[in-house]
């Protein structure tokens, strides 16, 4: 049984709400305790025992293209280091000198060996322990003993993803899925920002589309649609789908025929912390990397969609990023910032989500059911 409906079941279904007036619904209204949010001990629990221990999309396969390409970045407050090894399978380690805990490596880039800024000790791509200046000044070292800790690793979907600590969550992305980056599409873009708000109701923003109209009355609204979206579960991840207006023309194609390119927007999210949004010309990957309870930092890869010519991909994905990063994202940026700015007024005991937010509510349901499970 397919986990999601193919492209050809999602216009049909689109299509369907445009002549009925309709949007998918979910069954349940679910009302989150504000205090979630506010909780320094809740928000530890949902670092240590769910970011830490659920298998997370790290970043794309494409950021880590050829042996010795790494990306290394704190993930749930942990340095974290990934890297594709000679043999071309990919390794993540604990990015952390095993002398005296530097950090080896930042940012992004290619490298033969990762060599310690502060003493030298140096390591091969594999985390073995290569070499050590001055060796004899270390009697009895054992290098076999002293290789980076390594963290489980795994390449799936076109992603590369980390599992920090044991014992590991089950593994909720299924294999049933197609590659949600392909090997067609190309890197062209990483950037950093950090939101003033939690880390949940950030990403609340992006999976649900009731509030298209009055936050993007201007931008992204002419586009698309008030309130009209697909949502589909599949364990504790989502997809919705943001239907574009010039969709409608697919009513006259028959359905076999019916290619939804340009015609709408899927966004992913792959529990916990995970988003992946295929625009018209372009695809994000979002990591949300938590760093107080009211602050979070987005980790944003930008990748071309699918093509056959690599150039003017490139720079119709480019024009696509600048667009919605002026327009849509600063305005979803500003309304989480100001939930954040009210969220200890007391106005609000608990925060209302209804049948239009259903992947918000299977979110949170997920969550709560893996804290209970781990207490």
């Amino acid at each position: 049984m397919a986990i999601l409906m193919d492209d050809q079941r999602v216009a049909q279904r689109i299509l369907d709400h445009i002549e009925n007036g309709t949007t998918d619904l979910g069954q349940d209204v679910w009302r989150e305790p504000v205090q979630n949010y506010r909780s320094k001990e809740r928000m530890d629990a949902e670092i240590v025992r769910v970011l830490r221990r659920s298998p997370t999309p790290f970043c794309p396969s494409a950021a880590l293209p050829d042996a010795g390409s790494y990306v290394a970045r704190e993930a749930a407050g942990t340095p974290i280091l990934a890297v594709r090894a000679q043999g071309g399978k990919v390794r993540a380690f604990r990015n952390v000198c095993r002398h005296r805990g530097m950090q080896l490596a930042s940012g992004s880039g290619c490298a033969k060996a990762f060599v310690c800024g502060y003493h030298g000790w140096t390591y091969q791509l594999d985390g073995k322990l290569r070499h050590v200046p001055h060796e004899h000044g270390f009697p009895g070292l054992d290098k076999n003993l002293h290789g980076l800790v390594p963290v489980r690793a795994e390449e799936r979907l076109g992603l590369v993803f980390v599992t920090q600590d044991e014992p590991a969550l089950c593994n909720d992305s299924p294999d049933e899925l197609p590659d949600l980056i392909s090997p067609e599409q190309h890197l062209f873009a990483t950037s950093e920002r950090v939101t003033e708000a939690n880390w949940k109701i950030l990403l609340e923003g992006f999976i649900e589309g009731y509030h298209i109209r009055p936050t993007h009355g201007e931008t992204f609204y002419p586009y698309g649609f008030d309130n009209l979206n697909v949502v589909e579960t599949f364990g504790p991840n989502s997809r919705v789908t943001y239907p574009f207006r010039r969709i409608g023309k697919l009513s006259a194609v028959p359905p076999e025929e019916r290619r939804v390119d340009g015609l709408l927007t899927y966004v992913y999210h792959l529990f916990p912390n995970v988003l992946i949004t295929v625009l018209s010309r372009h695809t994000n990957v979002v990591v949300l990397e938590p760093l107080t309870l009211a602050s979070t930092k987005a980790i944003t890869y930008s990748l071309t969609n699918r093509g056959s010519d690599q150039l003017e991909m490139r720079k119709q994905a480019e024009r696509d990023a600048e667009f919605v990063s002026q327009t849509g994202a600063a305005e979803d940026r500003a309304v989480v910032c100001a939930i954040q700015r009210g969220i200890a007024s007391g106005a609000n005991e608990s925060f209302t989500f209804g049948r239009f937010e259903s992947a918000i509510v299977n979110f949170h349901r997920s969550l709560g059911a893996v804290l209970e499970r781990t207490n």
